[in-house]
């Protein structure tokens, strides 16, 4: 099988890893890739923003099947553009991604399949904005409509903060606090069946004790050791399956990876939102789990034959991943720091590149340090003993992913 990856991040990363460990792949494409991907990955040059040119890629390398990896991608078409060639893609259609693409969407599609979840109201106005934030009270969470990179949510029990939040972003989506841990279920579908992964658990905020701004995640772990045994089949009984329904009898049946951002209130678990795609950083911590070939998982979901694919296999113990960022980050993220030992196995690379022969930061999240072991607390262990031998200067990272899971 010939496959080929879209995406530059640490998940398109782990996804690549993961497929070149596949025995069924016999060539393994990325494009744009990242210096991380190179290493076991042929790459390609494509804008992965355009849908004729990824389509175009695919024909020309004669690929099996193609995996888009980040969002932007999928709510501009590409997998629309690949099917239409023939070819097998893992991701959800333009339409289906809106899932993601718009936080108003998705609501309106949680209503009518009954999904659990916040009260909401989509505001475009100031005064809309005001009524909505007056009736939700404190916390305020306030969300941009559109995609913002796991960075345009709000929640501040400062007014003023969610009003100019609101205000900046144009578009937004006022909701309820869901007051809870939270915990991510990726959930592997053909728009029919639909197969769960191990949830996992992961950290916005970018300082130790969950401070300071939202990100697009400084770690995560898996299993969740103190999830409810039935949590899996109570989401995937009251989130998933009516959710897959209502997008069918829309008429945009939704395949590909559906991510549920859940948190477990006193009432139950309820959607904080959904993505369409693998989630960063948590892919890398799920994947380093997964025995089962992951290139025949994502093709059974991309051909519609999920049904007859084999249950899925996981190795025993834990997996956690702690991201390094660049200095500034998640503000202006400084770049051109030069980087060394990243290049043990489990580092993914994200905001790197190469320059006059030398690896240098180029983005906000730079690495992400995946390990695993027989414990969580074995697994947190040998995660950060790889962040130990990374160094680049103005480095950042949180000290206590899966600290408190680890401990109980």
């Amino acid at each position: 099988m010939r496959v080929l990856l879209i995406g530059t991040g640490a998940r398109e990363h782990a996804l690549a890893a993961a497929l070149a460990r596949d025995p069924a792949v016999s060539e393994l494409i990325a494009a744009p890739g990242n210096p991380g991907i190179a290493r076991i990955a042929r790459i390609e040059a494509v804008d992965p923003l355009d849908p004729a040119a990824v389509a175009a890629l695919a024909v020309a390398n004669d690929v099996d099947l193609v995996v888009v990896g980040p969002e932007a991608p999928l709510v501009a078409g590409v997998a629309d553009a690949v099917r239409a060639k023939g070819i097998a893609c893992f991701g959800p259609s333009g339409a289906a991604a809106r899932l993601e693409g718009s936080k108003a969407f998705a609501k309106d599609v949680m209503a009518a399949a009954g999904v659990p979840t916040a009260r909401a109201f989509a505001c475009t106005t100031p005064d809309e904005a005001d009524a909505a934030l007056a009736s939700t009270g404190a916390p305020y969470v306030v969300k941009d409509d559109g995609l913002a990179a796991g960075k345009g949510v709000v929640v501040t029990d400062d007014v003023e903060h969610a009003r100019q939040h609101a205000r900046d972003c144009g578009r937004v989506v006022i909701e309820e606090y869901l007051d809870g841990p939270e915990v991510s279920l990726f959930v592997v579908t053909d728009g029919e069946t639909a197969v769960p992964l191990l949830p996992a658990q992961d950290f916005k905020r970018i300082g130790d004790g969950d401070t300071g701004p939202n990100t697009g995640g400084m770690g995560a772990y898996c299993p969740v050791p103190w999830a409810d045994a039935d949590l899996v089949p109570h989401v995937m009984r009251t989130v998933v399956g009516p959710t897959l329904k209502e997008m069918r009898g829309r008429g945009t049946p939704f395949a590909g990876l559906l991510y549920a951002g859940l948190a477990i209130t006193a009432t139950g678990p309820k959607v904080i939102e959904f993505n369409a795609r693998f989630g960063d950083p948590e892919t890398q911590a799920v994947l380093a789990l997964l025995e089962t070939p992951l290139a025949g998982l994502l093709q059974a979901a991309a051909t519609g034959t999920l049904a007859a694919h084999p249950p899925l296999h996981w190795s025993v113990g834990s997996a956690v991943t702690v991201v390094v960022a660049a200095a500034g980050y998640p503000g202006q993220a400084r770049a051109g720091d030069l980087i060394t030992g990243a290049e043990a196995p489990g580092i993914h690379h994200a905001g790197t590149v190469v320059r006059d022969e030398q690896l240098v930061s180029a983005g906000g999240r730079v690495l992400a340090c995946t390990a695993t072991g027989a414990t969580l607390a074995e697994a947190r262990s040998n995660a950060y003993a790889l962040v130990a031998g990374v160094k680049m200067e103005g480095a950042q990272f949180r000290t206590d992913i899966a600290l408190t899971a680890s401990q109980s």
